[in-house]
């Protein structure tokens, strides 16, 4: 246990909770962390919310197995579901849930995923090339390096990655592939670093977008995110709140639609009074994405991009 809290420090606890807390105080409040990782989060919520029941989701199953030990002291209090986060509505329905009052997403990549080199998450350690979030899923980065066709390469470098030398080091993945399979991390980054003109090899590791983007891919994170926080929005009751932090503008602009798109009226232009079904669904609780604190990205590296937005539901859908 002292391992998982060592390499866990959770990203703007003390905000996340300040936000949720209105929603979570009503007794028999529940709150869905829907990434549940290793369990900081939500282990912090439980110990200042004595009624709170928590439903922890997560699709890595060694995070559920350490955060469930985690976790064990707070007994029926805790519901985990295997699953990914936009299958929310279906682990609810199997507790028997029907609304919620809070939904937290700490989106990207776990702790334990770069901190364990064998998951191939990072391009720093040389390990398989895997990155499965899911290690029961099918698709691995080795897979995607050995059978995408340039083009798609091309695409996903630039789409998920915003590489501009997608171009480049797809054509010498196609290349290299031809003549011996890529299956470390560490053969992929050697052949990106020779593929990077020296002009830009100073503007940060060649490997950083590629890798990105990888693991988006194999991970579908953001087709599942665009799922995701309107499901999440739909389990909330009247003054439920959703918190979501996100690492990357790719994963922050989902979000931003995402909310702003039911925080405004539907009514068309010129309707003289506002019908109830056009009032907004949601009020955002934060001005634009906020930061991390100058004091927290000391301590918390990995608060440094952090992008933090939140809303609170106002009206039912229907």
């Amino acid at each position: 246990m002292d391992d998982v809290t060592r390499i866990h420090t959770p990203v703007m606890l003390e905000r996340c909770i300040s936000v949720l807390e209105p929603a979570l105080e009503r007794p028999g409040a529940v709150l869905v962390d829907a990434t549940l990782g290793l369990g900081g989060h939500a282990e912090a919520f439980l110990s200042r919310f004595p009624e709170l029941t928590l439903v922890g989701l997560d699709r890595d199953l060694q995070a559920l197995a350490l955060a469930e030990g985690r976790l064990k002291p707070f007994g029926d209090r805790v519901h985990l579901v295997h699953c990914v986060y936009d299958e929310i509505n279906a682990g609810l329905q199997k507790l028997g849930i029907q609304a919620v009052d809070g939904v937290l997403f700490d989106l990207g990549v776990s702790s334990m995923q770069l901190d364990r080199a064998e998951r191939g998450f990072a391009y720093s350690k040389d390990a398989p090339l895997d990155m499965r979030m899911d290690q029961e899923a099918p698709l691995t980065a080795e897979m995607i390096l050995a059978e995408y066709s340039e083009f798609d390469l091309r695409r996903i470098f630039r789409d998920y990655g915003e590489e501009k030398l997608a171009d480049r080091y797809a054509r010498r993945i196609v290349q290299r592939r031809a003549e011996q399979p890529l299956v470390r991390s560490a053969d992929l980054v050697d052949l990106l670093q020779q593929a990077t003109p020296a002009a830009l090899s100073r503007a940060g590791h060649p490997a950083k977008r590629v890798f990105q983007a990888l693991r988006i891919e194999v991970n579908q994170e953001l087709s599942v995110l665009e799922r995701a926080v309107p499901a999440a929005i739909g389990a909330l009751r009247v003054g439920g709140r959703i918190v979501v932090m996100s690492y990357q503008s790719l994963e922050d602009r989902i979000v931003k639609r995402a909310l702003q798109a039911l925080s405004v009226s539907t009514a068309p232009p010129g309707l003289p009074v506002e019908l109830p079904q056009h009032k907004p669904e949601l009020s955002l609780l934060v001005r634009g994405a906020e930061r991390a604190t100058d004091e927290e990205k000391a301590e918390n590296p990995r608060a440094t991009p952090v992008r933090f937005r939140a809303a609170e539901r106002i009206r039912s859908a229907s």
